[in-house]
């Protein structure tokens, strides 16, 4: 009996030890979750607060390089050229010799020996006029060619009444054409003899016929404030015939070796003109320039630009001084 009671007494301490030995072991696996947890940067939990001061000194991070956006541009290399300024106006085909026939007497045109386009000889009689009259009778007057050449314009008929003022064919040289021009007063100082045209005609307009200056009048048409010039064709060519209209481009002046810059590529700032110029390290450069004649569409340079100079033709309008620019072809 003594026994039992012993072991009913030792039950229950061997249990609370139990419960403590699990208890500490619990607890020493709960350290060491807390102890491999990374620790989170302490923070106000508000938006845009300041973070909490550490006690460790923070790295410092470089600062954020600012790379510019290169401006896509076109450009062309300022090389030396020729212009060639020039004139076009208007002018008319003629013969270079040609002249109106005059009878010598009056009367009636008895014989006519001629038709438009008939070639005839200096002497070659052309017609006779008889300059009878009631109760007077007199011999048939000729009426000859003065020049060599083509008849053309029609021939008065035969039964009609002439004088001496009356005009009866025209003669002219139909081999030997020119053009009659009239170029405004403001080119007047740029005309000079022997300068080259190139003459289109409306019969053939892809055609292109050669011209030089032979004439220039000496005085200006006070009524179109335009000046005279006879341009002779280089050689012959049947196409061309007396009468038909023709469109002068006459050549004047040439400016040698000359920077030459298309009109669009220019910023126009009030009365001052730029130009932007690419640099080695693919920057521009904002240059101003002095502008001299425009053919074409293309402005001489004077100054400003020098030769082998690389220049923004296409993209110049977002551009600045010092801008980076991308070349594209």
């Amino acid at each position: 009996m003594k026994e039992y009671d012993n072991d009913y007494e030792e039950k229950p301490a061997s249990k609370k030890g139990l419960i403590i030995s699990v208890a500490i072991f619990v607890a020493a696996i709960v350290i060491l979750i807390i102890a491999f947890i990374p620790k989170k940067k302490a923070s106000s939990g508000m938006p845009g607060a300041p973070a909490a001061p550490s006690s460790a000194p923070a790295a410092t991070a470089p600062a954020p390089v600012m790379k510019r956006n290169a401006v896509a541009v076109k450009v062309v290399t300022a090389n030396p050229v020729d212009m060639q300024a020039y004139v076009t106006t208007n002018g008319e085909v003629e013969t270079q010799t040609s002249i109106d026939v005059f009878p010598s007497i009056g009367g009636k045109i008895v014989q006519m020996n001629v038709s438009l386009g008939s070639t005839v000889k200096k002497g070659d009689v052309i017609a006779y006029v008889d300059p009878s009259e009631p109760g007077s009778y007199y011999s048939n007057s000729p009426i000859v060619a003065p020049i060599s050449g083509s008849i053309l314009t029609t021939p008065l008929k035969t039964g009609q009444k002439v004088n001496v003022s009356s005009v009866i064919t025209r003669i002219g040289d139909i081999n030997n054409l020119q053009i009659t021009a009239k170029v405004p007063e403001r080119y007047v100082a740029d005309l000079k003899i022997g300068q080259k045209a190139e003459i289109r005609l409306e019969a053939y307009p892809d055609d292109i016929f050669s011209a030089k200056v032979v004439k220039i009048s000496p005085v200006v048409d006070p009524s179109t404030r335009t000046k005279e010039i006879i341009l002779n064709f280089t050689k012959a060519d049947s196409k061309i015939n007396a009468g038909m209209f023709a469109r002068v481009k006459l050549y004047t002046t040439v400016y040698s070796n000359v920077i030459s810059i298309n009109q669009d590529s220019i910023v126009n700032n009030n009365d001052d003109y730029f130009l932007y110029v690419v640099k080695e390290d693919n920057t521009v450069e904002r240059r101003k320039v002095t502008l001299g004649a425009n053919i074409d569409g293309y402005y001489q340079i004077l100054t400003g630009i020098e030769d082998g100079e690389i220049v923004v033709t296409e993209g110049m309008l977002t551009l600045y001084e010092g801008a980076e620019v991308n070349i594209i072809q």
